[in-house]
């Protein structure tokens, strides 16, 4: 199925898309390293639009803002899908009466009406629309109400004035079939990710409103399907970093964590100390043991099926009998980054799955009340915090093992479930962006599949 991506990044939700049969025409984004990698690892061209107005091509990467982007040229290809993530985090709409809509207004916050213009000049069968949780419950829940009534109605002016020749009769709308936050470490997702997903299908495709509960019904269904027991027993940090499943890592785990016997004493806070009662004592340094107490599970056959699973998504990833530590891609992704000795310092005070609260009131303390992912170390026995695309002060992420400290942009790239082929170009700031802002590729994959099951039914 041909795609059309927008907003894309690196190509996390294209690369899911690619891998489960779909075939990307275009993609667009404003961010020129992003773009380069894009190019170099989907294999299409390089294009900069330098500030001026462009025609969309077939097999071009585009970096330009999407405001100067004509679709026009896209339709003769009838692309059957349109995919992408717009930026929302400052979507600030104040609309009341039909004529009061000063939010499209607000630069980051309208970018989605590009979106909404792409679907109204190509009608692709599909699209499926990525963003924050947060966009819900944006301005008591308006900017989420009128996003998705602008993705299925295409009726705003503003949006047809921007159409280049489309008349209104000829453009159909949307039923949206699933628009809901989806955990993405359901999925086989080493990281507890949250994200909006939104997906759509063309209303001329649907005969009536009963065959739209049935699409949705079987949306949901096939997503279940594909997630089998990870919801209950997610995919691990020590799993994806080691390149085994868990009852392979007996050993590494047993090690990892008796490194930590003792921090408490040394830390002699109160919560070092409840640290020790109520996680260390309760270790039993069998990792199948531990991992249950830390999920809940039931063991015996569930258990053996669910660690089946690992071993088969840490197979599709490529990642299974190669540990990341043997890892060493051209892009230098795999390189430690160097640390301070303060860092590094309170870094050894601090055990998995814990953060900075954990020496609050000692030598080591650091600001960042309120925080939780600042200085938090990674739970070997379990999937990864949300990995971030900016910020300093301690949001780099850091290693389970404790001589580590900060993850390397490779970790990082695991646990967003790309290849270890997959390629990154840019400073090292500009890669921690493109890693962290991307949807994982394994999720994606996962939705890519359910709507190909919905499409199939059509």
């Amino acid at each position: 199925m041909r795609t059309v991506s927008l907003f894309s990044g690196a190509g996390g939700l294209d690369l899911g898309f690619v891998q489960a049969g779909y075939r990307v025409v275009f993609a667009n984004d404003i961010a020129e390293p992003a773009v380069h990698t894009y190019a170099t690892n989907f294999g299409l061209r390089l294009e900069t639009c330098r500030g001026r107005q462009v025609e969309a091509q077939a097999g071009l990467a585009l970096a330009c803002d999407v405001s100067l982007v004509d679709f026009s040229p896209l339709r003769e290809l009838e692309p059957d899908i349109v995919v992408g993530g717009p930026p929302c985090q400052d979507f600030s709409i104040v609309r009341g009466p039909e004529w009061d809509r000063r939010g499209i207004e607000v630069k980051r916050g309208r970018m989605y009406v590009h979106f909404v213009r792409a679907l109204a000049a190509l009608q692709p069968k599909a699209f499926l629309f990525e963003n924050v949780p947060g966009l819900i419950s944006s301005n008591g829940g308006l900017a989420y109400k009128v996003i998705l009534e602008d993705l299925s109605s295409l009726r705003w002016s503003e949006v047809r004035r921007g159409l280049r020749g489309a008349s209104d009769g000829r453009v159909q709308g949307y039923h949206i079939i699933f628009s809901d936050v989806v955990d993405f470490s359901h999925f086989g997702v080493p990281q507890k990710r949250r994200r909006l997903i939104i997906v759509g299908i063309r209303k001329d495709l649907v005969k009536s409103l009963d065959e739209v509960w049935e699409l949705r019904s079987l949306f949901v269904r096939r997503m279940r399907d594909v997630a089998g027991l990870f919801p209950k027993y997610p995919l691990t940090a020590v799993e994806v970093f080691e390149g085994r499943r868990l009852d392979e890592l007996d050993a590494v785990c047993k090690e990892v964590m008796k490194k930590w016997e003792g921090v408490w004493s040394e830390v002699g806070t109160e919560a070092a100390v409840r640290w020790k009662r109520e996680v260390w004592d309760r270790l039993t340094f069998h990792v199948l043991a531990d991992y249950l107490a830390l999920h809940g599970g039931r063991g015996g056959d569930e258990l053996e099926e669910a660690l089946r699973q690992h071993e088969l998504a840490l197979r599709e990833m490529g990642y299974y009998g190669v540990p990341v530590s043997a890892v060493r891609p051209p892009d230098g992704t795999n390189e430690l980054p160097e640390e301070g000795p303060a860092v590094a310092e309170r870094m050894r005070r601090i055990p998995p799955g814990e953060n900075h609260e954990f020496v609050r009131g000692t030598e080591w303390e650091v600001e960042g009340r309120g925080i939780s992912l600042v200085y938090r170390r990674l739970h070997p026995l379990a999937p990864a915090y949300t990995v971030v695309a900016y910020g300093g002060g301690g949001t780099h992420g850091y290693h389970y093992d404790r001589d580590r400290q900060t993850l390397t942009l490779r970790e990082r790239a695991r646990l967003q479930t790309f290849p270890d082929a997959f390629l990154f170009s840019g400073t090292r700031t500009q890669i921690r962006a493109q890693i962290g802002e991307a949807v994982p590729p394994l999720a994606a994959k996962r939705l890519a599949q359910a709507l190909a099951e919905v499409l199939r039914s059509l």
